[in-house]
């Protein structure tokens, strides 16, 4: 989780408040649709929390939503590695490969997040996209 340090210097044209500050008005600034200004915020966070999976999630998804794959799936596969049982992780460092062009990489987290998570139909949906496109290729 998120923690709040009391006494964080704002540093000249940094944002105002402290981690848990910029960590809650990236993630609403996400969830209102601008996910470029949430990961610039979040980014900020992750600088001062870097063991924090909860802004590394957040920021992860913003780097997505801003088409920065490359980014989102560095930061998606932090928390693949530091935590072997994020689902949400799997599926989102599979979906950002694809979006790389990395189809062949990207077939094993989305594997990894069907098998924990086979409940949930997005997720077999992309490992079944994932899977009928190399078929194809390899056809």
């Amino acid at each position: 989780m998120v923690q709040a340090h009391g006494g964080a210097a704002d540093s000249p044209g940094g944002p105002v408040g402290d981690v848990y500050d910029w960590y809650q008005r990236g993630v609403k600034l996400l969830e209102e649709g601008s996910p470029a200004a949430a990961a610039a915020l979040l980014e900020r966070a992750a600088g001062a929390e870097p063991e924090s999976r909860s802004i590394r999630e957040a920021l992860a998804r913003a780097q997505f939503n801003s088409k920065r794959y490359e980014e989102a799936a560095s930061s998606f596969r932090w928390i693949v590695e530091s935590n072997p049982s994020e689902d949400y992780a799997y599926y989102g460092l599979g979906m950002a490969l694809w979006r790389t062009g990395d189809i062949e990489g990207a077939q094993e987290p989305l594997a990894m997040a069907v098998a924990m998570r086979p409940d949930l139909r997005h997720y077999v949906s992309a490992l079944t996209q994932i899977r009928a496109t190399l078929d194809a290729r390899r056809a």
